[in-house]
């Protein structure tokens, strides 16, 4: 004899991880093969030690500032500009025995690389030091960081105009790519023709004229002064300069090498070579340039709705190389007011992944993520968001969402699985919950009054295979609609 009244069943609690678990159901997509190395990079592993090794020195001096010893138990306070104040430096200098100098250099290096982030001036670790040592894709990530600010390592030439500057850093990722796709060494001079093809292409697209050209062309049509279609500076500065100081960038955060030759001029002598470690970075970002433009409508030039909805079908590793690839090309104060814009809206799955895009922003949506945590419907994933960027463990981070925040975020991506994913995935999501049984469940999800609770609870009632608790289900769900109680 069956009874007819709802079982207090179990829900096979995960203990310390239920918005953890709710979070993978949501983002369990589809797989996609992940792009083999060409033949002969280092293993990931290799890749880690050689980034710890190029990073040592700034990891040191973090650790340094982390202990407290810039003069102050709350930590390092930095300048108005994040750099160091002279009276810390010094003290730097002593403790681990540097330069000045050194110690400068260091610190720039740590806080391009994430290893110290600047909170209202006061230098806390950020994650990716405090998994140094355990993780080798934080230290690939920090590296890939420090990578990318290339053109932060070395001043510019004197005299350099910003725009021609500009321009050369944006014509160095296409040399980069012919390094790495050259395989071995390329002569300096091939790299300057191609630098100098590239900064006419961009002049040209802004419909510019070629500097050169604008006193009047020689007899044979060319630039007078110099080499026919190669961009100068206006300023003075040669373009040779310039490749130079690029080439010179590269090198101080451990990407290529160059070798052979005086450095005056270019000789033909002259060669850049990509470390193993400059040779993966422009692996990845090449692949990931494939994955944005095999995107459907290409992801990169669409909306941030747009964005995320093509990203939905993606695991979680491309997905991420989309985010960044997408804010690549904005500006980082119009792309998070867009992203937290996306999450205002009636689409859970949407809120979800609009707080992952806002991780690859890091600190600089910190500012707006506080202050969308005062929005009742943001405020769970805002929580989050902070807890994982200031370094807490991710699996311990629903800790601190209270009770009703916990519940109102279950109810939350129940509605995602039940909008984006499979009948199975809504109930295996019974598993992420905090309460310890159905009735007491159904109550406090009554009571946290989500707008999506009628129709999660409906979905939920329509997948679950206990008949019984599906009825319980069901009944709960009549009363939140008719307002019963």
């Amino acid at each position: 004899m069956t009874s007819r009244t709802p079982r207090d069943s179990r829900l096979r609690l995960v203990p310390r991880q239920p918005i953890a678990a709710a979070r993978r159901a949501v983002s369990t997509r589809a797989a996609r093969p992940a792009p083999r190395p060409p033949a002969g990079m280092p293993p990931p592993a290799e890749l880690a030690r050689q980034a710890r090794s190029c990073l040592a020195g700034a990891v040191r001096l973090a650790r340094w500032a982390d202990g407290g010893r810039g003069g102050s138990k709350a930590g390092v306070r930095a300048g108005a500009d994040g750099a160091l104040p002279e009276a810390v430096v010094e003290r730097a200098a002593a403790g681990l025995e540097l330069t000045p100098r050194q110690v400068r250099a260091d610190w720039d290096r740590a806080r391009l690389a994430g290893l110290i982030e600047l909170h209202q001036g006061l230098a806390r670790p950020g994650w990716r030091l405090r998994a140094w040592d355990r993780d080798d894709a934080a230290a690939l990530r920090g590296w890939v960081a420090l990578f990318d600010a290339w053109s932060l390592a070395r001043p510019t030439p004197p005299g350099a105009a910003p725009t021609v500057v500009a321009e050369v850093v944006e014509a160095v990722p296409q040399l980069l790519s012919l390094l790495h796709l050259s395989a071995g060494p390329v002569r300096l001079p091939v790299l300057l023709d191609l630098l100098g093809q590239r900064v006419a292409e961009l002049r040209t697209e802004r419909c510019e004229v070629l500097y050169g050209q604008a006193g009047g062309e020689g007899e044979d049509g060319g630039a007078p002064g110099g080499r026919e279609g190669t961009p100068g500076d206006p300023a003075g500065v040669p373009l040779a300069a310039l490749l130079d100081w690029a080439l010179d960038g590269l090198s101080t955060v451990g990407a290529l090498v160059v070798r052979g030759g005086a450095k005056t001029g270019v000789p033909a002598e002259r060669e850049a070579l990509l470390t193993p470690l400059g040779n993966w970075s422009v692996w990845v970002k090449l692949e990931q340039i494939c994955v944005a433009a095999q995107s459907p409508a290409g992801n990169i030039e669409r909306s941030a709705e747009a964005m995320l909805r093509g990203c939905a079908r993606l695991t979680p590793g491309p997905a991420r190389a989309e985010y960044r690839a997408w804010l690549a090309a904005r500006s980082v104060g119009s792309a998070v007011e867009e992203l937290l814009e996306v999450a205002r809206g009636e689409d859970a799955l949407l809120r979800g992944l609009a707080f992952e895009a806002l991780r690859a922003v890091g600190a600089p949506a910190e500012p707006a993520v506080r202050a969308a945590a005062e929005e009742p419907g943001l405020r769970p994933y805002a929580l989050l968001w902070l807890v994982e960027h200031e370094g807490g463990d991710p699996e311990t981070a629903p800790d601190v969402l209270t009770r009703e925040e916990a519940t109102w975020l279950w109810v939350d991506t129940a509605a995602a699985v039940a909008d984006h994913g499979e009948s199975q995935l809504l109930v295996r999501h019974l598993d992420s919950a905090v309460q310890g049984s159905v009735p007491r469940l159904l109550e406090e999800v009554r009571a946290v009054g989500h707008p999506r609770t009628v129709q999660v609870l409906v979905a939920l009632a329509a997948a679950h295979p206990d008949p019984a608790l599906a009825k319980a289900v069901r009944r709960a769900a009549f009363q939140v609609h008719t307002g019963g109680v």
